[in-house]
């Protein structure tokens, strides 16, 4: 059973919170939300707040079981080839 902190005990964070709490760029959560990945955020006139609870609850399934097309299933397809292998 999970259970749901109350909005008076939800907090609202930033996009700055959020890249470093996962070490991912603005831009690939904003990638994440275009394809329904990752919660939309919350407008308080021109800013952008998520809820602590829904960032917490939403990055995981994104990280963990992206879809096929998404931002992060394409950066889990990227390989690195060593120099050494290059001559």
């Amino acid at each position: 059973m999970t259970i749901k902190p109350s909005l008076s005990e939800d907090q609202f964070v930033n996009m700055a919170f959020i890249t470093h709490l996962t070490g991912l760029t603005d831009k690939w959560f904003y990638k994440l939300i275009k394809d329904g990945e990752f919660p939309a955020p919350i407008k308080f006139g021109r800013s952008s707040r998520w809820r602590q609870s829904e960032v917490e609850a939403g990055y995981r399934p994104a990280l963990m079981h992206p879809g096929e097309n998404s931002a992060m299933a394409m950066t889990h397809k990227l390989t690195v080839t060593p120099v050494e292998a290059l001559s």
